[in-house]
């Protein structure tokens, strides 16, 4: 094991900050910190089969639903640095527990929420909670398993988390979407979707000092204008990229030129900003490490094309083929099954074969899988829209269009995740590790949001060009048939020319949203071809670099 001290002289870490070593409650720990990843995973998803009935019960926009995974999404990645600092400043144990009580009784707000500004309230205060657990949980790891085969498996373990519960996020939020009571109460099913965290993340509170150890604390100061630039750029930025996509406002609208010019601004602001402090929020030489900086800018974007891809086949499902929210949520139950074979995979090869074969094949597969979903047949005539919504859904084959596809992608994701998170915070000092595991989730969750919002934008042009296109033909077919276009369809707040519409034109803007989302998968995978050159032999040792990181 490298002397730290002799690497740099002013440090002041400890043996025990250098090397992990683990305790007797190591598996417990390790339970414990992936009960907590498995809930602010699975929260990323298991709203989105859920968002047409939440739409429908607080009346709530076609445009602002996203809100409600991006809101989630951007607190979440524009609070983990300042998370991951509080973490190294005043203990990871803390924060994890106060992370852990502030997301239940956000979902307990979520869950009793009675209009939208409440949910969204909500949604934004969970991705607060999560912003504190997050990186306090995978640094515990860290400094929990020495480099090694016991950290490859914990890692596995974690990042096979982080697919698999946006997996079972959907298939969770399709069951308790499908209920309408609970224990004996009458309940909206959407709303148990956000109930079922609070007695998780209070159970997981109270066990948390009894099985973790508190980490030593290192004093310094909070970067308090380089949270406040970062989150607000963050959200100028996504923000403008929403409003550019819906038909009310578009590209040249001034809420959405003023939205984006602010946000670039902000994040100029933050980049100067940590360029001088003495404590930086995000410190720049963290990215020095070409190692870690491929590793983030890759997590970065291909976390943008998956969890883009979640949102829009959950609502193509339901809305485009007619499943129920329970069979919509078992619609992805492969993606489970092929993420933990992945992952399993990687976790036995990254030992012996270098990171960049292992992520760089994950991100083929995941483009493959991407473009395939962009290939779904959809007939978007008049008569065929117009038979679908007599049928109940359109005559798409799951086995055949679908499934292939989402067993491809998840075994993709799975190769991608281990050895991406295994290279990101290695040769991360244990004092940073928080910093360090806290760009990563940033990247994770800000890819996110940013790629929501672009696809989104994305699928609304074409889905309102689409629109215009059919509406007065559409029509013309209702009435050719006898039938009322302003009549409601029944169980829903759709005209039958509404409902028609929507049925041409979403399919549309989704597949469009599925090609770009390929490209960006093409992007991360030639960044990690290209720049990531780590061998296998290095992941096995933890000697922290020479230069403090932080």
């Amino acid at each position: 094991m490298t002397d730290v001290e002799s690497l740099d002289p002013a440090a002041t870490t400890s043996p025990a900050d250098v090397e992990a070593t683990p305790t007797k409650h190591a598996g417990l720990a390790l339970v414990l910190i992936l009960t907590a990843q498995l809930m602010v995973v699975l929260d990323s998803t298991i709203a989105n089969i859920a968002l047409p009935y939440i739409g429908n019960d607080l009346d709530i926009s076609q445009a602002n639903l996203t809100w409600i995974v991006t809101g989630y999404a951007l607190a979440f990645g524009g609070l983990l640095l300042l998370g991951g600092r509080l973490g190294d400043l005043y203990g990871r144990r803390r924060l994890f527990t106060i992370g852990l009580v502030t997301f239940a009784v956000a979902s307990l707000l979520g869950g009793v929420a009675a209009n939208e500004a409440m949910l969204l309230g909500s949604r934004a205060l969970q991705g607060v909670g999560a912003a504190m657990a997050a990186p306090a949980a995978l640094a515990l790891i860290t400094t929990t398993f020495p480099a090694g085969p016991a950290r490859n498996r914990a890692m596995a373990a974690y990042a096979t988390m982080s697919g698999v519960g946006a997996a079972i996020g959907l298939i969770l939020g399709g069951w308790l979407t499908g209920l309408d009571s609970f224990a004996g109460l009458d309940v909206e099913g959407w709303r148990l979707t956000f109930l079922i965290n609070v007695p998780i993340g209070l159970i997981a509170a109270a066990a948390v000092p009894r099985i973790l150890a508190e980490s030593e604390s290192h004093p310094g100061q909070m970067d308090i204008p380089g949270a406040i630039t970062g989150t607000l750029g963050l959200l100028g930025i996504v923000f403008g990229l929403s409003r550019a996509g819906e038909e009310a406002y578009g590209w040249d609208h001034a809420q959405t030129i003023t939205s984006l010019v602010a946000g670039v601004v902000l994040l100029v602001a933050f980049a100067i900003i940590e360029s001088r402090v003495e404590h930086p929020l995000l410190p720049v030489r963290i990215f020095a490490n070409r190692t870690r900086a491929t590793s983030f800018v890759a997590m970065m974007i291909a976390p943008a094309a998956m969890f883009a891809m979640f949102y829009f086949l959950s609502l193509f499902i339901q809305q485009i083929m007619g499943f129920s929210p329970l069979e919509a949520g078992f619609a992805f139950l492969p993606f489970s099954f092929g993420i933990v074979i992945g992952a399993g995979l990687a976790s036995n090869l990254v030992a012996r074969v270098d990171a960049r074969f292992l992520a760089g094949t994950g991100t083929l597969l995941a483009a493959a899988a991407l473009f395939m979903f962009s290939r779904i047949p959809v007939d978007e005539s008049p008569k065929a829209v117009l038979t679908a919504l007599a049928d109940g859904g359109a005559d798409i084959n799951y086995w055949t269009h679908l499934f292939p596809f989402i067993v491809l992608m998840a075994i993709g994701m799975g190769l991608v995740f281990v050895p991406m998170t295994l290279t990101a915070v290695h040769h991360v000092r244990a004092e940073d590790s928080g910093i360090g595991s806290g760009v990563l989730n940033t990247m994770q969750q800000v890819g996110g949001a940013l790629g929501l919002a672009t696809l989104s934008t994305v699928a609304l042009h074409f889905t309102n060009g689409q629109a215009s296109e059919v509406a007065k033909p559409m029509a013309e077919a209702i009435t050719a048939t006898g039938g009322d276009p302003t009549a409601v369809v029944p169980g829903t707040d759709l005209s039958f020319l509404e409902a028609a519409i929507f049925g041409s034109s979403f399919p549309e803007g989704a597949v469009h949203a599925f090609l770009v989302a390929s490209m960006l998968m093409l992007a991360a995978s030639a960044v990690i071809w290209t720049f990531l050159n780590v061998k296998h032999t290095e992941l096995a040792t933890d000697a922290p670099e020479g230069v403090h990181v932080g």
